[in-house]
């Protein structure tokens, strides 16, 4: 991808015919591209999140960077909900804020990722439900409650990392910082990170839309969560001035319009 300049592309629907249901929804339709861009480097919102903070030759987040650790936190609740496992408490007819809705567990059935399911295993086992602030607390061990620093989720960074060198994206290497050695995760394969940059630019470029429940789910997740973990400016970094002024405003629009909406039924 050229600085300054974002390309735009229009993918081809090689059967019409069976795309006609997905067309009354562009979140339907908009899923099944991004599935297929994946195929088998799918990657989780945690994973995307991670990727787009970490520095590509050094191989790791920015030191200043103090609310990734939450953001990839966030990233667990929203995933948890995309994937049918919990669900929060119903509004009531004083519009609670989202963030003081409460969890519950929907089905505790395993998703097969490892932070996914040991998150799962701790709301479902907390009783009465806690709110999504406080699972945010938890999980990132900043909670002042003793009985709670259990649900702690460690090294998560670390373990994204290694998922991502599973899956080729990263590599591992080793830093000296002063007396410190350091195991970093440079970039491996420049094209999974670029294919990621540009489907959030375009997201909220090419394909903008006003109405936030005609968006992909987990796109309209990714940007709140970039947004919300100081990340999203690196993926908008190669747009020029005039690009960029028009995505940041749309995404100070989107998260408006999200959050009145309930952040996709969360």
């Amino acid at each position: 991808m050229s600085e300054g300049q974002l390309v735009q592309r229009r993918k081809k629907t090689e059967e019409p015919v069976a795309e006609k249901p997905e067309e009354a929804s562009g979140d339907s339709a908009h899923s099944s591209d991004q599935e297929d861009n994946d195929k088998g480097t799918r990657l989780t919102l945690m994973e995307q999140i991670l990727l787009l903070g970490l520095k590509d030759r050094e191989g790791y987040t920015s030191f200043w960077n103090d609310c990734i650790s939450s953001g990839l936190r966030g990233c667990v609740l929203v995933e948890l909900v995309l994937r049918g496992r919990i669900q929060l408490e119903g509004g009531g007819m004083r519009r609670k804020n989202l963030l003081n809705r409460k969890v519950t567990v929907k089905s505790s059935e395993p998703t097969g990722d490892v932070i996914l399911d040991e998150a799962l295993r701790h709301m479902k086992e907390t009783n009465p439900p806690e709110t999504v602030t406080s699972w945010i607390e938890y999980l990132s061990g900043e909670t002042w409650n003793p009985l709670k620093l259990r649900y702690q989720l460690r090294n998560v960074r670390e373990r994204l990392a290694k998922n991502l060198v599973e899956k080729g994206v990263l590599t591992t290497d080793k830093q000296n910082f002063l007396l410190f050695e350091i195991t970093t995760h440079p970039l491996s394969d420049g094209n999974q990170k670029t294919k990621l940059i540009k489907e959030v630019q375009e997201s909220v470029l090419g394909k903008w839309t006003n109405d936030v429940h005609r968006m992909d789910k987990k796109m309209l997740s990714l940007i709140v969560l970039a947004h919300a973990s100081d990340v999203l400016e690196n993926a908008f970094a190669p747009l020029s001035d005039q690009d960029y002024e028009v995505a940041m405003k749309r995404v100070r629009t989107n998260k408006s319009l999200s959050h009145n909406a309930c952040t996709c039924n969360l």
